[in-house]
């Protein structure tokens, strides 16, 4: 492994003008393959990620803000708009997330700036695209859910709860990403910018490609535990309250370590087929659900280890980082945060040579790199306090 981390990016400039999640996590992306990522906030109208406070530290905004630079810049004003401009002309991506329509009213659309710099990638994240009759709606995660029939194959019933993590703006950002980097590689051949445009709602059809497929394909709404019986798969409880996640996938050699490891041929036989388990799907795992009651997961796994069956130990997360395999990946990097102190981040999952190491810097605090990033421009220490002293630099 080289002494220093590969950045595959280096030498990128962005510009990070969103806010929330899913434009600040596609920049991150950015920022973790090398790229030199530049937040861009008003100053009192910064990133509303950063009011998500729990203990004193926010952990929504350290999550999809690492190793950016950070500077505080009123660009609705004309000498805020000057600074802005200079930013644009020596970048090569911009990227944002507003309704369809704003970023004109802001000065900050891709016709204006790519008049400014034709090499930019311009980059606009919207919720249901530029044109329509949804486009000036507002939309946040659980839109992009709900409208993609996402939602529909993990929530059923009454409870108006949504459990889990961000989907939607996590998906939106990794389009967004292969957007840009495609428009990147088209630029080395045309030498021209592209605007790329990526919505949260059809990022998630995107991502729900194989339900929806297979209804276009039969006309027929999928049950809602088919993708679990077509894929064997089974979340199992212990006798010790803890869980196994199975996935038995097609092939039979799976179906017959399984019945091995819990020592019943009698099963193997029951269900000799795939076609005969999909169609049993339900009470198979009703069998197996007895069975693994019976003993503590720590007596389960080397059984099912030594048998080859597909299986993981549910993780919480507080268990996650302890996991032996993951400490060998060395999936997770300390950083040095100077409001927090010490965090544990993960790096990229991406390996180039062998290299996944991407933590370089902490999420900034607002403004952080405000005289830093300036002088880079040609301000000098007078020009940036003038700028200060009105409020249009903090």
């Amino acid at each position: 492994m080289e002494t220093h981390s590969v950045k595959v990016l280096e030498g990128l400039k962005v510009i990070d003008a969103g806010s929330y999640i899913s434009t600040p996590y596609a920049a991150m992306l950015l920022a973790e393959l090398g790229a030199d990522v530049i937040k861009v906030e008003r100053p009192r109208a910064t990133d509303p990620s950063r009011l998500h406070v729990v203990n004193g530290k926010t952990p929504v905004y350290s999550a999809i803000n690492r190793n950016k630079r950070a500077i505080a810049l009123d660009y609705t004003q004309p000498a805020g708009m000057a600074v802005f401009e200079k930013l644009v002309k020596n970048a090569d991506m911009l990227l944002i997330n507003v309704r369809p329509g704003v970023e004109s009213k802001m000065g900050i659309d891709a016709e204006r700036m790519q008049a400014i710099n034709p090499r930019l990638i311009y980059c606009s994240v919207t919720g249901f695209g530029a044109t329509g009759p949804y486009a000036k709606r507002p939309a946040y995660d659980n839109v992009g859910q709900a409208m993609s029939g996402w939602l529909s194959r993990f929530h059923r019933g009454t409870d108006p709860r949504v459990c889990g993590p961000t989907v939607t703006d996590s998906v939106t950002a990794m389009q967004a990403c292969i957007g840009v980097l495609a428009a990147l590689h088209d630029r080395a051949r045309t030498g021209k910018g592209r605007k790329v445009e990526v919505n949260l709602m059809e990022s998630m059809i995107a991502m729900a490609t194989e339900p929806l497929t297979d209804f276009l394909f039969t006309g027929k709404d999928q049950p809602f535990y088919h993708r679990g019986a077509v894929s064997q798969a089974y979340i199992l409880t212990c006798r010790d309250g803890k869980r196994i996640g199975l996935h038995l996938s097609t092939p039979d050699k799976f179906w017959h370590a399984l019945t091995k490891s819990i020592d019943r041929p009698d099963v193997r036989e029951k269900y000799p087929t795939g076609a005969s388990r999909v169609a049993n799907y339900a009470d198979i795992a009703t069998l197996l659900a007895g069975i693994f009651a019976t003993r503590d997961r720590a007596d389960w796994l080397p059984v099912l280890e030594a048998n080859d069956v597909p299986f993981g130990p549910e993780r919480t997360l507080d268990e996650v980082e302890q996991d032996p395999q993951i400490q060998h990946l060395g999936t997770f990097a300390a950083v040095d945060e100077a409001a927090y102190g010490t965090s544990r981040i993960p790096n990229r999952p991406a390996r180039f040579d062998g290299d996944n190491r991407s933590v370089f810097s902490p999420a900034p605090r607002v403004g952080q790199h405000s005289d830093e990033v300036l002088g880079e421009l040609g301000l000098d220490a007078a020009a940036i306090q003038e700028l200060r002293s009105r409020n249009i630099v903090d």
